[in-house]
């Protein structure tokens, strides 16, 4: 019996050699794969303490929340038409449902407010209702070109709305002669215009170290320097500001037309 035992547990040298290879073998097996999938978390992890990643923010945080165009102030009105406003204005949320504004060529949604009328319908559009503000948030747009707008998208859903034809563009009125005491291209209306385009994404908040409109402290220092030197960091860039704000578009005369509203706001 001591003998049958004896051979049933015998263990041969070639049974040893492969127990030992698979115990160091599936060890080191397992080690690579955790050291490969470490590597891999630490590769997608990014470093939100870089300067890379840090500009990269600040850029799109003090990105232009508009364009401005510069348009010749005795030339005459070209109205738009539904389509041209709706692309310009109301397309961001009329397309994707925001603010619960009905789709636009999505019938369902403009069903019960097709039984309203074109006339309340356009007069909503003028005045603004509920999350929208009056003309779509373009306080240019005319009565006929927010008609035409309405009538544009509520077609495109069933309707059949006559929308009021663009009028003929009046002949531009002769150019004023400047003379002294008028204000060059870039004045103080046009100053404000453009910080309320771009500069106020940081100016109106203090982001970036940017100094606050209205805010005397911060601007008391940059002021003493001399409007001078506030036109040539903002036309060519310091700090986390690009040059003009970001906006290349801008001309020299619209940059420092801001930074005159800016200065007159802030002393």
């Amino acid at each position: 019996m001591a003998d049958t035992n004896a051979s049933l547990t015998k263990t041969t040298p070639q049974e040893v050699v492969i127990s030992v290879v698979l115990g160091l073998v599936a060890p080191l097996i397992a080690i690579v794969l955790i050291l490969a999938l470490i590597n891999k978390i630490q590769g997608d992890q990014v470093d939100a303490d870089s300067p890379e990643i840090a500009d990269k923010s600040i850029l799109k945080n003090i990105a232009p929340v508009a364009q401005l165009e510069a348009l010749d102030a005795n030339a005459p009105k070209v109205e738009k038409s539904g389509e041209e406003v709706f692309n310009a204005v109301c397309t961001s949320c009329h397309t994707s449902g925001a603010l619960g504004a009905p789709k636009f060529n999505n019938k369902a949604d403009w069903a019960s407010r097709l039984g309203q009328g074109f006339e309340k319908l356009t007069e909503n559009a003028i005045n603004g209702i509920r999350g929208m503000p009056a003309r779509g948030g373009n306080p240019d747009l005319t009565d006929d070109e927010m008609a035409r707008a309405v009538a544009y998208m509520a077609n495109s859903s069933g309707a059949n709305f006559k929308a009021p034809e663009a009028a003929a563009p009046a002949e531009a009125a002769a150019p004023a002669t400047a003379g002294a005491g008028q204000p060059a291209s870039g004045g103080a209306a046009d100053g404000k215009a453009i910080y309320e385009a771009g500069c106020s994404a940081c100016h109106g908040a203090g982001v970036a170290g940017a100094p606050k409109l209205g805010d005397k402290a911060a601007w008391a220092s940059r002021i003493k320097s001399g409007n001078d030197a506030l036109y040539g960091s903002v036309l060519k860039g310091k700090g986390a500001m690009p040059a003009k704000g970001g906006n290349d578009a801008l001309g020299d005369a619209d940059v420092k037309a801001a930074v005159d509203y800016m200065v007159g706001q802030s002393k």
